[in-house]
């Protein structure tokens, strides 16, 4: 039967994989979000200097290059200064250099990681950043209503588009085994549990060959396990016990394939809403896929939401970490904050909500 009940859940996530694929269905988020969603507005700048954090190993880097500096030209301006990141820095000290140029946008060009990192550092200031999406997820950009594939016009919303302000979220990990600790910004979904297990397994050549459905590979992988006891802190709250898979701390929920796996998680409320998932069978995947896949608002004992300002997690096993798909190392002690409208984002005109 546990056995029977494994494959059903392993059907059903590669079922709806290849649907997602190949395109047979199109699944689209339904946002409820224009009672928090600032509306956007308008630079108004007229002639701006312009910055570019670019990882030239991403592919449609030179095209994602030739396109603003034709964009730049085009308009009458000075062309672009372009900082590229290395595999020793992944952006920091060329977002700091781009805003000591004097930038009015900082265009992150990359993938989630060259995202993440330019925001860290943008974050708190008045310079804004734009978006060029070149991942496998992309999580920002889908989050911010960006057509992912459309190169050409995510440059355009980068350079001449409006702007708002969203919130960005920190992370601090220790390991009191290691007595490591380190401290990450993240713009979409962070965690720690399985999720982290699946990002940290997921398989570099699948991902190049067929992107974010490499993650279900390895999910699929790790689905049998043993929940870990963990204690919660939200807020100022006395701390709670729990038995967990995995926890996730979200400041907004629209991942690939159209999932909107955190329909309540908005990008700009000033909060963050965190997910604890603790199935301990077969029976408890099936149930929170069919929970996310179909949209049900019936509660499950297996999933439970939350929504703080700040989350403390602590463990007497080191557990692995995430932050937007990204490992992010073993902690035994997780704490999560909000930074509210701390990051000024360039989005197409009118993209402040459904």
């Amino acid at each position: 039967m546990r056995d029977w009940l494994l494959y059903l859940v392993i059907a059903g996530v590669l079922a709806f994989a290849a649907s997602s694929w190949w395109g047979v269905r199109r699944l689209r988020a339904k946002h409820t979000r224009s009672a928090v969603w600032e509306q956007t507005h308008s630079p108004d700048l007229g002639r701006q200097k312009v910055a570019v954090v670019l990882n030239p190993i991403k592919a449609r880097s030179a095209e994602a290059r030739a396109l603003i500096k034709a964009a730049c030209a085009e308009a009458g301006w000075e062309p672009p200064g372009i900082f590229e990141t290395t595999a020793e820095d992944p952006g920091f000290s060329q977002a700091r250099a781009a805003v000591a140029s004097g930038a009015d946008v900082v265009l992150a060009c990359g993938g989630d990681g060259t995202v993440r990192v330019v925001a860290e550092v943008l974050a708190g200031t008045d310079t804004a950043m734009g978006l060029i999406p070149l991942g496998t997820g992309n999580l920002l950009a889908r989050n911010v209503h960006l057509e992912v594939n459309d190169l050409q016009g995510n440059v355009q919303a980068a350079l001449f588009g409006h702007q708002r302000f969203i919130d960005t979220a920190r992370m601090t990990v220790e390991n009191a085994r290691t007595g490591e600790s380190a401290e990450h910004t993240f713009l979409v979904i962070a965690g720690m549990g399985m999720d982290a297990e699946v990002v940290s397994d997921t398989n570099d050549g699948l991902k190049k060959a067929v992107g974010w459905l490499a993650y279900t590979e390895a999910g699929v992988r790790h689905l049998p396990g043993r929940r870990k006891k963990v204690s919660i802190g939200l807020d100022d709250q006395p701390e709670q016990s729990r038995k967990i898979r995995s926890v996730l701390f979200a400041n907004c929920g629209l991942i690939p394939g159209g999932i909107d796996f955190i329909p309540q998680a908005m990008i700009d409320d000033g909060m963050l809403d965190v997910v604890v998932m603790s199935p301990r069978s077969a029976i408890g995947w099936l149930a929170m896929y069919t929970k996310i896949v179909l949209k049900h608002k019936k509660d499950l004992p297996v999933m439970t939401y939350y929504r703080s300002g700040k989350i403390t997690i602590r463990c007497s096993e080191p557990m692995p970490t995430q932050i937007d798909g990204d490992p992010s190392g073993e902690a035994t002690t997780v704490t999560v904050q909000v930074a509210p409208g701390s990051l000024l984002v360039r989005v197409k005109d009118g993209a402040g909500g459904d």
